[in-house]
């Protein structure tokens, strides 16, 4: 918690300081109505002196009036303070998440980050915001009661001592049992928001498999989870309220009966009786106005160490120097004995991957499922560094590059095709946002998707919605591959990015890709017919690189390879 608190002391600290201040000052302003009162009481009704009523009730209307003024000015600092610190939190998490490697996202997972970044830092705002309103304002008020009770009578004042620490234990024991039964519920309310996510963007297959019955039954018993522990949590915290009452009105019965006997005794006057009550009764206020907040704190801080964990979690990669390569290097991509392991796996995802490609050349990689393909590719823009051996481009180890720099060299096509709303045009500028129509219409054209702007009412101001969720598979594809492309990116990665496109739109495509003269284009594939041209073809199989070399070369060669391609065009032979 101390690394999310400098955020607000650094940039926040004059609000943080006046706004307790000013609630401090309204405390005391509240401490001396009591003692009005009483002296309304024994030196004005009592005495029939209608002036000392009359002057005591306009003081009254003052001290009003006065703590009113400084309680808004108290809740402008905390407001101020909170919603500035939550802007400065958001806009620090949201950094930290860009910076995340792949393996800390894979580990951290969506639906928790979300949750994170929305109600945890909701509830952390509103925590920050009750607590520099209340929580100096309330012990305040409790002790300074006790203590303007001694100065009426120390035996009654006796009371509240032996009250006051009673009270405490019940508040903050259960505070810290609220706090861990509540950081439960909002890990259940992760689990629960993860079901949902799934559940939404996979409607269609579970649909599709008449699945619908077991994922309600699974997301109601998450449900039902969620709902207990919070039920456990709220009767817990539903504790607070009937406790202080209780121990509050008995301490106000013993308060009076003892007064009763004083003042029958003539050691103390009907005004400070009255006085007395009054400062319980402020007690008795503050004490639930600190119960419900020290329940806000509660949800806040384990909200807080969630938002901490975040900012604190994720190694993230270490970032270069160097933004540009060895001008007289012989290759432009170079792997030297690559692995890769991904966190907390076993064994390697990648072996020992050694091969070199050329400027200009475009390069095939292909394999079984899970053999590794993705990430091959991957480590050239170090979304996963490597665990062993070396990539480098231009000649320079990509370790030793701004990553800034070197993913401005390289323009990536991931398997998943993602546009994002705004238009074709903003969507095509992610690359460079000075990119003219000229550039952008030349790689839609490269892309085979010159027709899908064009066809739109509005070409490339056409509106993309969410996700492209306007636009077919294919579209999408073909939009994602040129938006890789726009500006001329030294280094091209196709990660199985043509699977929705016909064959002659993939050849079309193969084609255009040529055109790139000094570009080198890596093309991940299932199909031979798609890599089977290419300058030098990678076949994986297990995380090993078991081929690389020609088509022709590797048919003779390889056995993986023939038999992907036997199993894809000559079983088709001779079935025709």
């Amino acid at each position: 918690m101390k690394k999310l608190l400098g955020f607000l002391t650094k940039g926040y600290l004059k609000e943080t300081i006046l706004s307790p201040l000013f609630k401090c000052i309204e405390a005391v302003l509240e401490l001396f109505v009591p003692i009005v009162v009483a002296d309304m009481i024994d030196n004005g009704i009592s005495r029939g002196d209608k002036e000392t009523v009359i002057r005591s009730c306009v003081l009254l209307v003052c001290l009003a009036l006065a703590g009113l003024a400084f309680s808004i000015t108290a809740q402008y600092f905390a407001a101020k303070a909170a919603a500035g610190f939550s802007r400065t939190v958001g806009n620090a998490l949201f950094r930290h998440i860009q910076e995340l490697s792949y393996s800390d996202l894979d580990d951290m997972g969506t639906s928790t980050l979300m949750t994170r970044m929305t109600s945890d830092l909701n509830q952390v705002q509103t925590g920050v915001n009750m607590t520099l309103r209340l929580l100096l304002r309330s012990p305040f008020i409790v002790f300074g009661a006790m203590i303007m009770a001694f100065t009426i009578d120390v035996p009654s004042a006796l009371i509240f001592v032996c009250t006051i620490p009673v009270l405490s234990v019940v508040v903050f024991g259960i505070m810290l049992a609220g706090m861990k039964l509540y950081g439960k519920v909002r890990g259940g309310l992760d689990k629960l928001l993860r079901r949902t996510r799934e559940n939404l963007n996979g409607s269609r297959v579970i649909r599709a498999f008449c699945m619908e019955e077991r994922e309600i039954s699974a997301f109601r018993a998450d449900n039902d989870t969620l709902t207990r522990d919070q039920l456990v949590s709220g009767r817990i915290s539903a504790l607070m309220n009937p406790l202080t009452f209780v121990l509050i009105n008995i301490a106000v019965v013993i308060l009076i009966w003892q007064g009763a006997i004083r003042v029958e005794e003539g050691l103390l006057s009907q005004g400070a009786v009255i006085a007395l009550y009054n400062y319980m009764s402020q007690i008795l206020v503050e004490l639930i106005k600190l119960a419900s907040l020290i329940i806000t704190i509660t949800k806040a801080a384990a909200c807080g160490k969630r938002i901490q964990a975040v900012l604190d979690g994720g190694e993230g990669m270490a970032d270069g120097t160097r933004t540009e390569g060895d001008p007289d290097a012989q290759y432009a991509v170079e792997f030297r004995g690559a692995d890769l392991c991904y966190r907390g796996a076993s064994e390697n995802s990648l072996s020992d991957i050694s091969f070199t490609a050329k400027r200009g050349d475009v390069i095939g990689v292909i394999g079984g499922t899970g053999s590794g393909k993705s990430s091959l590719v991957s480590m050239i823009p170090r979304f996963y560094d490597t665990t062993g051996g070396e990539v480098l481009i231009d000649g320079v180890n990509v370790k030793e590059y701004s990553i800034a720099a070197l993913r401005s060299k390289i323009g990536v096509v991931p398997q998943k095709a993602v546009l994002f709303k705004g238009t074709i045009r903003e969507n095509m500028k992610w690359r460079d946002e000075n990119a003219a129509d000229e550039d952008i219409y030349r790689a839609l054209d490269i892309a085979q998707a010159r027709e899908v702007a064009d066809n739109k009412t509005n070409g490339l101001d056409a509106e993309v919605e969410q996700g492209g969720r306007n636009f077919s598979g294919g579209q999408r594809q073909r939009l994602t591959i040129a938006r890789a492309l726009v500006g001329s990116p030294e280094i091209v990665i196709l990660d199985d990015s043509a699977s929705a496109l016909d064959f002659a739109t993939d050849a079309a495509l193969r084609k255009a890709l040529r055109q790139f003269t000094g570009t080198t284009v890596f093309i991940v594939s299932q199909r031979t017919s798609s890599i089977m041209h290419a300058d030098k073809i990678i076949v994986l199989d297990d995380g090993h690189a078991v081929g690389i070399g020609t088509h022709s070369e590797l048919l003779e060669s390889c056995e993986v390879y023939r038999e992907i391609y036997d199993s894809q065009f000559r079983k088709e032979d001779k079935a025709v």
